[in-house]
C-alpha cells in the first residue's frame, strides 16, 4: 500500500468488484418492489438524529467510493488480490443470501430463518465484507478507511432498525435478538419454559 492513492482508468480496476453491488441492488429493485421497500427503511420508522447524520454521510461516501473504484487498479497477481477477493466474494455471498431471505419471509413477520440465524444484521455485514475486500485487493488505505467508517455509520442505523422491529414484532422480535448476535456469531439455543 502506498501513501498516495492510485488514480488511473483501466479495465482491471476495482469497479469490476463494485459493478456487482449496483447488480445485486438493481436486480431486488426491477424484481419485487415491495422486498426493496423492505430493504430500505420503513416510512414510518422513526430515525434518530445520529442516523438521519449517518445517512447524509454514508450515501455521498457510498457514491464517492464507487466512483473512486473506476479508477482504483487491483493488484492482480498479488497476494492483496487474492486475499481481498476472498473477502469479496464471502461479502457478496451473504448479500445474495440475504436478498433471498427477505425475498421469501412473509411481510408480516420479523426475517429470522437462514442466515439471519447467524446476525441480525447479515446485510451489513456483507456490505463491510465487500468494502473490506475491495479495499484489499487493490491495496487501497482509502478504500480500508471508507469501510472502517461505512462500519461506524451503520452502528447508528442498527439501533433504529432494532427499535422499529420491536415496535412492530414485538417479543416474537425480543425472543430473537436475545438468540442472535447483532453482527455474527453463533445463535443461542433458548430452551422453551
Amino acid at each position: 500500500m502506498s501513501l498516495i492513492p492510485a488514480f488511473e482508468i483501466g479495465v482491471w480496476n476495482a469497479w469490476i468488484l463494485m459493478i456487482w453491488l449496483l447488480i445485486l441492488n438493481l436486480a431486488i429493485m426491477l424484481g419485487n418492489k415491495e422486498v426493496y421497500q423492505r430493504m430500505g427503511n420503513p416510512p414510518d420508522m422513526k430515525l434518530s438524529c445520529a442516523n438521519r447524520i449517518a445517512g447524509y454521510i454514508s450515501t455521498p461516501l457510498w457514491l464517492l467510493s464507487t466512483t473512486y473504484s473506476i479508477f482504483l487498479p487491483l493488484k492482480l497477481g498479488m497476494m492483496w488480490f487474492y486475499a481481498g477477493l476472498v473477502l469479496f466474494v464471502a461479502g457478496l455471498v451473504i448479500s445474495i443470501i440475504v436478498a433471498i431471505n427477505f425475498a421469501t419471509t412473509p411481510i408480516d413477520e420479523p426475517i429470522a430463518k437462514g442466515i439471519y440465524r447467524y446476525s441480525r444484521h447479515p446485510g451489513y455485514v456483507g456490505m463491510f465484507l465487500i468494502y473490506l475486500g475491495v479495499g484489499i485487493a487493490s491495496a487501497s488505505w482509502v478504500f480500508l478507511l471508507v469501510s472502517v467508517v461505512l462500519l461506524i455509520l451503520i452502528s447508528f442505523a442498527v439501533i433504529d432498525e432494532e427499535r422499529y422491529c420491536l415496535g412492530k414484532y414485538g417479543e416474537t422480535y425480543r425472543e430473537y435478538m436475545n438468540r442472535t448476535p447483532r453482527w455474527i456469531g453463533i445463535p443461542q439455543i433458548v430452551k422453551s419454559k
